[in-house]
């Protein structure tokens, strides 16, 4: 098990990643264990524009791989296993991964959140290429451009209005016939004149993988079978988004949403000496910019925890 560790980083991606700047930057000698598959929701997207400093924007995973070079260069140790099992309940607290054991004098939990997808097959292969989960992110892309929205709650509402100030046309495809959205989301949708309701249907399939760009998508109608197919250039996933929680049920307090509780303005968990950063407790803004700030007030958050509790 060796030696306490200062500061222990859980997850890598936007929030992990300046975390461990800051700590490194610190002294605090970081460990972080990024996972199996380091980078967090970024490496699924293509062209970034909307984080700052990259006047043409930046590929996703460019930004990510930059990233974590930054964290390197400062001194932080990376490990790319998955955690398998945390202990909050004793000091130091105990990590877990397949191999081996850490223990941490604090814990800066990043591991984010997943975007609920549908599960078919081309969805994966044209993600980034027309298929995307983030309409602030991705929306620039298709300027008059018929665009399509699959969900029916808060979330796919705000994604369509959104999105209808830059398409030419929004189609919002929902399995059932009414929506699950606030009162006031649904009126201003049934207002906008660029936005048209699907009802009882789902995506069947979305073409063209072949061509590796979105040109249309097949619709199934739940109450007669029938299938349609529609052209659109992009289509927007907005069925949620689940935080990567799993591991802290019972350790941490979490939201009845799941995502963790944090002390407003602040990233402190119920367990002193633990900070959560990014989207695992935001459940609002999701961005990679707000997950960075959120990473370095973790960052600033543990130093100061261990100046207060660690002996001189």
């Amino acid at each position: 098990m060796g030696t306490a560790r200062k500061v222990v980083i859980i997850g890598s991606g936007p929030a992990g990643y300046t975390a461990a700047i800051y700590a490194a930057r610190a002294n605090l000698a970081p460990l972080m264990l990024s996972g199996v598959q380091s980078g967090g929701q970024l490496t699924l997207t293509t062209l970034v524009e909307n984080y700052p400093g990259f006047v043409e924007g930046i590929q996703g995973p460019e930004l990510m791989e930059t990233m974590k070079k930054q964290a390197e260069y400062f001194g932080t140790e990376m490990i790319a296993e998955d955690v398998t099992a945390v202990d909050f309940s004793k000091r130091p607290f105990v990590v877990e991964t397949d191999g081996q054991t850490f223990e941490g004098h604090t814990v800066i939990v990043a591991t984010g959140a997943s975007a609920k997808l549908l599960g078919l097959p081309a969805e994966s292969k044209l993600m980034g290429r027309g298929v995307s989960t983030c309409a602030t992110c991705d929306g620039f892309f298709f300027k008059d451009q018929n665009i399509m929205v699959v969900g029916g709650g808060d979330a796919a509402l705000e994604e369509a209005l959104y999105l209808s100030r830059l398409g030419r046309r929004v189609d919002v495809v929902h399995r059932r016939d009414s929506l699950r959205g606030s009162k006031i989301m649904q009126q201003r949708a049934f207002k906008n004149p660029k936005i048209e309701f699907i009802w009882d249907t789902v995506v069947d399939d979305i073409l063209d993988v072949d061509r590796g760009k979105v040109t249309s998508v097949r619709l199934k109608n739940l109450k007669t079978n029938a299938l349609d197919e529609r052209p659109v250039d992009g289509l927007f996933v907005a069925i949620g988004h689940q935080p990567n929680t799993g591991l802290f049920r019972g350790q941490l307090e979490l939201l009845p949403n799941e995502y963790i509780k944090v002390k407003p303005g602040t990233t402190e968990t119920s367990v002193p000496g633990v900070f959560a950063a990014g989207d695992v407790q935001d459940h609002v803004y999701r961005q990679a910019v707000t997950a960075a700030g959120t990473g370095c007030m973790a960052a600033l958050e543990a130093e100061r925890y261990l100046e207060a509790t660690q002996p001189h």
